[in-house]
């Protein structure tokens, strides 16, 4: 499993951001696409209101380089 998890939307250009640089970095991450499955909502839901939500270990972070979906 990977060390980070993503959580995106189909349709956000920060996510699609995110997941190039993410990609381009070399970092293994899991991403989930939270409008394809109810659970994934709900879980992204719990840590923020907005995506990308990137949680690495216990650390959350919403948005990605000082943007926001």
């Amino acid at each position: 499993m990977a060390d980070l998890v993503m959580y995106t939307l189909k349709t956000c250009p920060t996510c699609e951001q995110a997941r190039d640089d993410l990609t381009a970095d070399g970092v293994d991450f899991e991403e989930r696409v939270i409008d394809d499955n109810p659970a994934w909502f709900d879980e992204a839901a719990t840590l923020g209101m907005t995506v990308p939500i990137i949680v690495r270990g216990e650390s959350v972070e919403i948005g990605w380089k000082g943007e926001s979906g």
